[in-house]
């Protein structure tokens, strides 16, 4: 039995919905939240996954999930509900094959102007090279 990883699960939100939900927009982050309650824990994140509506089942969410080993991090219910297909679905089928599924449960970050032109610029010019520090 090896160390507890964890799976980090972000929202992959279309960029023209910045100004109405930017954290759902901004998955660097969702996955910062994920780390640091991973940190918290004294767990480590081995997997980042960036969905849509992925389905409970998808084998991007299984491909190599230990049972009673690995988990499943979000950093709330409101992102697995735009992430997966279904919550309960997914959070039933977490149970059925033995691996947690936790919430980070801390308030989102709030963004002014210029956090949310700083996200802008990082997912409009990502061939350019821009990391959007």
């Amino acid at each position: 039995m090896g160390p507890v990883r964890v799976t980090a699960i972000a929202s992959l939100t279309p960029l023209e919905q910045l100004d109405d939900d930017p954290f759902l927009v901004d998955s660097r982050s969702q996955h910062a939240m994920c780390a640091r309650w991973a940190a918290e824990h004294g767990y480590v994140v081995a997997r980042q996954l960036l969905v849509r509506r992925l389905r409970h089942d998808h084998d991007a969410l299984w491909d190599g999930v230990r049972p009673g080993q690995d988990l499943f991090v979000a950093p709330s219910r409101r992102v697995l509900e735009s992430a997966l297909s279904s919550v309960d679905d997914f959070t039933a089928e977490c149970v059925r094959r033995g691996v947690r599924v936790e919430t980070v449960g801390h308030a989102e970050p709030s963004y002014d102007a210029r956090m949310k032109a700083c996200v802008h610029r990082r997912l409009s010019m990502p061939t350019a090279g821009y990391d959007g520090r």
